[in-house]
């Protein structure tokens, strides 16, 4: 998780899908929209080139003219989130392909990536509602099932790591820690999208807002590995964890998906690997760092793989280097199982289904150059995939 972050998928009624690549933005030619609709970010200020445009596919042209990293957002107005585009470095530009509903929003820039955001209201009116292929609703579906079943598969792993805490049982919580966590990462973008479970989950320290309690995995976390003891609020903890988690769960087949946010939400768990997982930054007492990247790209492969019929139609040279990066980080990321041997391949203690992988503090920083470049050599191909499935 992100120090404050936000998704791209919706709880209900609108999904912004982006696909952020860098450059200048350009003329809309999307069908369903209007021009491109400009927002600049500024340190003590969000601009909004228009606050009304209609339904379907449409652009937004991102500038950060502050001095600051921030992050752009939509929110419906009782702060469901609608999608993100995080780490805007100042001086960057992005362009964003949307495909968005008829409804009241707020986009919000967030200066420092802290608090709630400078926030300007916008309406989507009724337009055209952007089209949508029978393979395209086959790719949504089995997406949808995919979220669910995570969600389903979470709740007793999580249970075992939860009944370890409260047995006071450190070396049991320890090994069922990384595991609990799998299905979670995978689906991170949906997860996230319900902003008030994300906080009391998958904070880190860093990522508190002000007055607010620590709770969750990174909290119990920080006690297994640094503390070397559970605290006399462990099990408040652990019970806290199970009802926010059956939450989720339930809550998982509410969520409106689109190719779109599909695809932009593959890019995302890229970004997730990019800002947390490479940098030892979101296990960093446990230092299970691998096992998140794994499921990470795992899900962000699940994305793709269904979108790939209709990608590889509209753009097949993406398709083609999509499939050869894929292939790649996950032969780079094999080599790290425990049990692989020096070409990679893993005995039955690292196969396929296993997440036992090398602790992330024994990775050595000419190692973590190299899985960088590779998730920055799929992430840039990767944020194409939304254009390619709305073409």
């Amino acid at each position: 998780m992100r120090p404050a972050r936000l998704s791209v998928v919706t709880a209900t009624a609108a999904v912004l899908a982006l696909t952020a690549v860098t450059g200048c933005a350009e003329k809309s030619e999307s069908k369903g929209g209007a021009g491109a609709v400009q927002v600049t970010a500024k340190d003590d200020a969000c601009e909004v080139s228009s606050n009304e445009f209609p339904a379907g596919h449409l652009e937004l042209a991102v500038e950060n003219k502050g001095s600051k990293v921030t992050e752009v957002y939509l929110l419906f107005p009782d702060d469901r989130i609608v999608t993100e585009r995080e780490n805007i470095g100042p001086g960057t530009k992005a362009k964003i392909t949307a495909e968005v509903k008829s409804g009241t929003y707020e986009i919000a820039c967030k200066p420092g990536m802290k608090g709630d955001g400078i926030r300007q209201k916008v309406t989507v009116t009724g337009g055209t509602a952007a089209k949508r292929s029978p393979e395209m609703d086959a790719a949504v579906a089995a997406y949808r099932r995919y979220v669910q079943e995570q969600a389903d598969a979470t709740l007793p792993k999580v249970k075992v790591f939860t009944d370890a805490v409260r047995a006071g049982d450190l070396e049991a919580a320890k090994k069922a820690y990384a595991p609990s966590r799998i299905g979670w990462e995978r689906t991170e973008p949906v997860a996230e999208s319900f902003g008030d479970i994300d906080p009391k989950v998958d904070v880190r320290a860093d990522g508190l807002e002000p007055g607010q309690k620590w709770t969750g995995w990174h909290r119990l976390e920080k006690e297994l590995w640094q503390d070397k003891k559970l605290g006399p609020d462990a099990k408040t903890l652990a019970d806290a964890l199970d009802k926010d988690l059956l939450d989720w769960q339930k809550r998982v087949g509410r969520a409106e998906i689109t190719p779109t946010s599909m695809a932009n939400g593959a890019k995302e768990l890229l970004d997730e690997v990019a800002s947390g997982k490479v940098t030892g930054e979101e296990e960093r007492y446990s230092h299970t760092d691998l096992v998140d990247f794994k499921a990470n790209v795992e899900g962000a492969e699940h994305s793709y793989e269904l979108l790939k019929p209709v990608a590889a139609k509209n753009d097949p040279a993406l398709v083609t280097e999509l499939d050869k990066q894929f292939a790649a980080l996950n032969t780079l990321l094999d080599t790290y199982r425990e049990g692989a041997d020096a070409n990679g391949s893993a005995d039955a203690a690292g196969s396929a289904d296993s997440y036992a992988f090398t602790s992330y503090e024994k990775v050595g920083k000419a190692e973590r150059k190299e899985l960088s470049d590779g998730v920055n050599a799929l992430a840039e191909p990767l944020s194409k995939l939304a254009a390619a499935v709305v073409k």
